[in-house]
């Protein structure tokens, strides 16, 4: 056995779905409004990970254009069987308040990396579907249920329907299989079928402290479903002085050998209780005793390691910390805000360089210019080149530390009468914005620009250079923790970014040239 450190995939990881196809491990997990949607992570040695597709690449897939913060896509749910991936999501239109305005749709793929087809409607009944492939050749969709009805318990189930794929659509009866346990909000369930049990493996007690995953089990795939004495799984409610908190949400997976594992959301909130890397993957070891699953540990805490099958180590290329804009696509870790990145951005207009072009503003929930990437680690260091000439201060570029479009900050040049160019910082807190520099600091002379944050814990420090080589401070140390779920109001499901922005508010869209852009972690 290997011993590995939890989390697997740090940084925003969320809702992990696993599935092995011979020696290779595939982890999806949500990208909620950043586009393009699903993450999908390859391993072959459990230690090692790559993303290798985001499958929700055209609009006629997925389009995420007015979607709220923390909407988009959840809980995807990825499968193979004879010789096709199946994924399924859901694309949330609107998630607070007593309604859910959610669709499930349902793509494959031959191969990981696509193509992806053309997606299918499946229902909008409720959210977290996944895809069951019995033994006797059936297909069944499980989802939860919303219920949005006063006095009634909005969480009202799981549902199940069988899939027919020559028609491509549900069939049959739709049956509410199981309720839940006493530490309600049942979600997330996946089905699988072992020794002549179906179990049902579902999340419960809300995605935050209470957080758990659940088991249940019945002979017959309709139920009724017995849950797992000792329930639940896996948690982390009764011990506020784990590393790993949140454990619950996730699926299990068989190794060529025949042990299993779970792998499963986490936190690693900051001292103050708010997780700025929002909610990441681990994993956990787990044995078969009396025909339940349960943690090898024997209790219900999720640890910092798990013992991995002895398989040959498999490291993929590192990725440079510096991307140069020097290739014909950019890097798969660069993801864009809700819309595709090539609306947005261009590396052929200047070679050499990614070229922005400004759109909305930087709090519009339709079309920005905001391309960005995961905040992976505590102590990050993020810093860019750029080139932009406004005209208007209506017209503003820079770097971007960003949660949503009610909590990030932003280090912009813009125009100002006493500045053709003038370098400003923008705090954005609950939808509140702020300006920390009284007065913005004039660099008409320069073409160039440096700009450097630095996130260390619960605390940001952003600077500027005219050199890339004297550094000087812009303001005073900043709080970072406001870029968390924990911070988001109601509450948030992702995790910080950083990156590059630009936006045009004249419409005339007017960009920005950035030659590159560094990221290191620094722990």
């Amino acid at each position: 056995m290997r011993t590995i450190k939890n989390p697997v995939l740090t940084g925003f990881n969320p809702d992990p779905s696993i599935v092995r196809v011979g020696d290779d491990y595939f982890i999806a997990t949500s990208t909620f409004e950043w586009y393009p949607g699903v993450q999908i992570s390859h391993s072959r040695d459990l230690m090692h990970w790559r993303t290798v597709a985001r499958p929700l690449s055209r609009y006629s897939q997925l389009d995420l254009r007015g979607r709220p913060n923390s909407g988009g896509i959840w809980a995807p749910a990825l499968s193979y069987h004879d010789g096709l991936f199946y994924l399924i999501y859901t694309d949330v239109r609107g998630w607070t308040g007593s309604f859910k305005d959610v669709r499930n749709f349902l793509v494959t793929a031959p191969n990981i990396e696509g193509p992806w087809s053309e997606p299918i409607f499946l229902n909008s009944s409720g959210f977290d579907p996944s895809l069951f492939h019995d033994d006797d050749g059936r297909k069944w969709l499980v989802n939860m249920l919303w219920d949005h009805r006063p006095e009634h318990n909005s969480f009202g189930g799981i549902l199940l329907q069988e899939y027919d794929p020559v028609q491509q659509r549900l069939v049959g009866p739709v049956t509410n299989i199981f309720t839940g346990s006493e530490l309600g909000l049942v979600e997330g369930p996946h089905l699988y079928k072992i020794d002549g049990w179906y179990y049902l493996l579902t999340a419960e007690g809300g995605t935050f402290t209470t957080h758990a995953a659940t088991v249940a089990r019945s002979r017959s795939i309709t139920g009724p479903y017995e849950i797992m004495p000792g329930n639940p799984l896996i948690t982390s409610a009764r011990n506020p002085e784990l590393r790993l908190q949140s454990a619950g949400h996730g699926s299990f997976v068989q190794h060529r050998d025949g042990s299993w594992s779970l792998a499963h959301l986490c936190r690693r909130p900051l001292a103050n209780g708010r997780s700025i890397l929002g909610r990441e993957t681990a994993m956990q070891n787990i044995v078969w005793r009396d025909g339940w699953p349960r943690l090898a540990s024997g209790d219900d805490i999720p640890r910092d390691e798990f013992e991995a099958p002895e398989l040959p180590l498999h490291p993929w290329p590192e990725q440079p910390a510096r991307d140069d804009f020097d290739g014909e696509q950019l890097s798969i870790e660069w993801q864009s805000l809700r819309t595709a990145i090539e609306d947005a951005a261009s590396l052929s207009a200047r070679k050499g360089y990614l070229r922005l072009y400004g759109r909305e503003s930087i709090v519009s929930l339709f079309e920005q210019s905001l391309i960005a990437r995961r905040q992976k680690s505590f102590r990050i260091e993020a810093t860019t080149c750029i080139e932009f000439s406004p005209e208007s201060f209506q017209q503003m570029a820079g770097l971007v530390a960003f949660y949503s479009t009610d909590n990030f900050y932003y280090l912009f040049l813009s125009h100002r009468p006493h500045s053709s160019r003038c370098l400003g910082l923008m705090r954005c807190e609950r939808g509140h914005i702020t300006y920390p520099v009284e007065k913005e600091y004039p660099l008409d002379a320069h073409e160039r620009v440096y700009l450097k944050l630095t996130i260390d814990h619960e605390r940001i420090r952003f600077f500027y250079s005219i050199d890339g080589s004297r550094w000087h401070s812009v303001a005073w140390e900043q709080d970072a923790s406001i870029l968390s779920d924990e911070h988001a109001v109601p509450c948030g499901f992702t995790g910080n970014f950083v990156g590059m922005a630009c936006q045009d508010l004249t419409g005339r869209r007017h960009h920005a040239d950035f030659d590159w852009f560094e990221y290191r972690e620094l722990d």
